[in-house]
């Protein structure tokens, strides 16, 4: 991110600098150094988005608000699957 700033000021655009910086880190894709500098940029509070803390906190809540669903789901069939049992009347004599 900072060679995309240091190349900056003697390239034409932002997206000019981007596609140098690619090229000389070997990079197929300047797009991925674009996202870099973005995340960059709004980590450090120069550009509004996501920080990368807030981005991670807010993946692992969702998979574990996806766990629990799933487990709610375990529970609510076992929970059917047991009265059903217990309505059914006994076969012993």
């Amino acid at each position: 991110m900072r060679t995309v700033a240091e190349i900056r000021p003697h390239c034409p655009t932002e997206w000019a600098a981007t596609k140098a910086v690619a090229a000389k880190l070997g990079i197929g894709s300047a797009e991925t150094v674009q996202t870099w500098v973005r995340k960059a940029e709004a980590d450090a509070g120069r550009r509004p988005g996501v920080m990368s803390e807030e981005a991670a906190e807010i993946k692992r809540l969702k998979a574990e608000n996806a766990e629990l669903h799933r487990a709610n789901e375990i529970l609510k069939a076992a929970s059917a699957f047991f009265a059903a049992e217990l309505d059914r009347p006994s076969k012993r004599s």
